[in-house]
């Protein structure tokens, strides 16, 4: 039983030390130092909750950004249903999804570009980005500006506004808040 004794010791130590007071301080610690983000980044407006800066919404409306597609089951962008369509590249339903996507994208935007940027026609692993390019956003300014009878200069100003930048200028791609920059169209009065 001496034998064992250390053993166990250790064990019950480093469960609580791994268990408990590990995932406290770093708990404790995120929401002291990033607040916004260990609540949900939330988006309020006049009290109201509109979502989230980090979870993509679907949006239908002609005078709305499109997020990318979401492949999260029956409804669209849920969040308790996360994960990607899990469709191979040499899948023909995926092939099917695509061509269906991009026809009803360009019947939508009959003046955009005929090519259509990639990420508005293929829902990424979780299937709730809240972002996209800001090639995919500048392909559909047209249709929002038009929907909006506001200029497409207007409009393609306030996608520049919400276009977020990579960390230190090269760590990741430039993203375009979906979300934020809808809402801030509902809020623009040009």
């Amino acid at each position: 039983m001496s034998m064992l004794r250390p053993g166990i010791v250790l064990l019950l130590l480093l469960a609580l030390v791994t268990g408990g007071v590990y995932p406290l301080v770093t708990t404790l610690l995120g929401q002291w130092w990033f607040a916004d983000n260990a609540a949900g980044s939330l988006i309020y407006q006049k009290d109201v909750l509109r979502g989230s800066r980090l979870i993509g919404q679907n949006f239908t409306q002609p005078g709305y950004f499109q997020g990318r597609p979401s492949a999260t089951g029956e409804t669209p962008y849920n969040p308790m249903a996360s994960g990607g369509s899990n469709l191979a590249a040499s899948n023909p339903e995926l092939d099917k999804l695509i061509a269906e996507r991009v026809a009803a994208l360009r019947a939508a935007n009959p003046q955009a570009n005929p090519r259509v940027p990639v990420d508005l026609v293929t829902a990424s692993a979780s299937g709730l980005d809240y972002g996209i390019s800001p090639d995919a956003a500048a392909w559909q300014i047209p249709r929002v500006a038009a929907a909006r009878k506001v200029s497409p200069d207007t409009v393609a100003r306030m996608v520049a506004a919400h276009t977020s930048t990579p960390l230190l200028g090269f760590i990741g791609k430039p993203v375009v808040n979906v979300l934020e920059l809808n809402l801030a169209l509902d809020a623009n009065k040009d």
